[in-house]
């Protein structure tokens, strides 16, 4: 039988339907030897469509998807394998939507540049571990020079080196000039994003390079930066016929466009342009909100990392103007999420992890409960919004028959104390455990 283990890239990844699961479940059970099968016993199960409690589940899981949940006591297969998690509450694996996993909090500013450009391939390793260790068992990676995430991907899908799922963007762009650029040095080093646009063609062209090396999503930067030197985030910095032909061109192949987008009129034009997701979203104004519930634009605001940032990016390089920037802006952010929640913006769960250090993701879930959230809408932010964001919802995001075998085990209530999700004791990955063997 054909392995289910590896990931998916541009909706193009293996799926099997219900019914199919059925049936090799039957087959399973019957004594067949080539399923492996695997039954996961917990104390409960959150359904986070529901809301609802799965009271002493048994999950199933054959060749690495869900084939049933069923109830302790029911029939396990001969020759299945049991891991058996009493005093545990399990949840599908989590999904952060925005991470830099070939990026370090430790070497802000100029202190990234002591190194060559192959060492932030060789330490995305360990990101992605620390991040899979963390109940992530799926991320959307947006942004990474010299497509270090698209072969973390391929290393991770191999089964050379563990990690989450990784749905790549490689380099992310924007105008020449502006915060995907590089724009710390002077002229006589000529530095720049090689995917950098100046016109509508241009961002067409570079969708499709993107696409040809293998990108699975794509990241255009519609505004200026809180980490890049010499402009400011509120600034536009594509046009909206720059964006549109971007988005149009990853639209027509069957990819996603996110969009980085702290200033009020790039979110507008943004919205506009058709970009499936607004990243930060930090300066949104009514409008754009609005814009947001109509075109259903999904908005991935990282309100966490402001407390990382502002405790210890000085001491690891990061330049005064960026630290203020950051501080400028946190606390507008973080009120704006509190009402694009309200108005009833689809949220999904981004953290700009890099900005902070890998593995600390969960910590965000305090804060967006903190900004109005409740414990439930924190959780579907990083399972079934996300997934239906990434067009992945078959696959990933909830715990039922059909999807991937990913599982995060936590004690305690997460409905009650949304912080127990910062200490899993229990992560699995397509059915194979990742951490917490008992």
């Amino acid at each position: 039988m054909l392995s289910l283990q590896s990931g998916f890239r541009s909706g193009m990844g293996m799926r099997i339907s219900a019914v199919v699961i059925a049936a090799v479940a039957v087959w399973t059970i019957a004594g067949a030897a080539w399923a492996k099968t695997v039954a996961v016993s917990a104390d409960r199960l959150l359904d986070v469509a529901t809301g609802r409690y799965i009271d002493k589940p048994l999950v199933m899981i054959v060749d690495g998807r869900i084939a049933a949940v069923a109830h302790q006591g029911d029939k396990v297969p001969a020759g299945a394998s049991r891991v058996d998690l009493p005093g545990v509450t399990l949840l599908p694996g989590l999904i952060d939507m925005h991470v830099h996993l070939t990026h370090s909090p430790l070497y802000g500013g100029y202190n990234r540049y002591q190194f060559s450009d192959a060492f932030w391939t060789v330490i995305a390793v360990r990101h992605a571990r620390d991040t899979l260790d963390a109940g992530f068992t799926t991320v959307r990676n947006v942004g990474s020079a010299f497509y270090g995430d698209v072969g973390l991907r391929e290393a991770i899908d191999a089964g050379f080196v563990p990690g989450p799922r990784v749905v790549a963007a490689a380099y992310n762009f924007g105008a020449i000039g502006g915060h995907c650029d590089n724009d710390y040095f002077p002229p006589s080093m000529d530095e720049k994003n090689p995917f950098a646009i100046n016109s509508p063609d241009e961002a067409r062209a570079s969708v499709r390079k993107l696409r040809k090396y293998g990108a699975d999503v794509i990241k255009i930067c519609a505004t200026g930066g809180v980490f890049s030197r010499g402009d400011q985030p509120g600034a536009q910095q594509m046009t909206y016929e720059e964006m549109k032909a971007a988005v149009d061109e990853a639209h027509m192949s069957g990819m996603k466009v996110a969009a980085h987008a702290h200033g009020a009129s790039g979110i507008r034009d943004a919205i506009r342009a058709g970009v499936d997701t607004i990243e930060h979203a930090s300066l949104v104004d009514d409008e754009g909100i609005r814009l947001a519930v109509q075109h259903g634009t999904y908005f991935g605001m990282d309100i966490y990392n402001t407390d990382y940032t502002q405790a210890e990016g000085r001491k690891n390089g990061v330049l005064a103007a960026n630290i203020q920037k950051d501080k400028d802006i946190g606390d507008i952010q973080r009120e704006n999420f509190r009402k694009a929640l309200k108005a009833g913006v689809k949220m999904i769960f981004s953290t700009d992890a890099g900005i902070y250090p890998h593995g600390a993701n969960a910590k965000q879930f305090a804060v967006m409960v903190r900004y109005g959230a409740t414990p439930l809408q924190a959780i579907q932010s990083a399972t079934i919004i996300a997934a239906e964001a990434l067009d992945r919802a078959k696959d990933v995001g909830q715990a039922t028959p059909g999807h991937f075998g990913d599982l995060v085990g936590v004690k305690g209530d997460p409905l009650v104390d949304v912080t127990v999700l910062q200490h899993p004791v229990f992560v699995m990955k397509g059915g194979d455990v990742v951490k917490g063997v008992p």
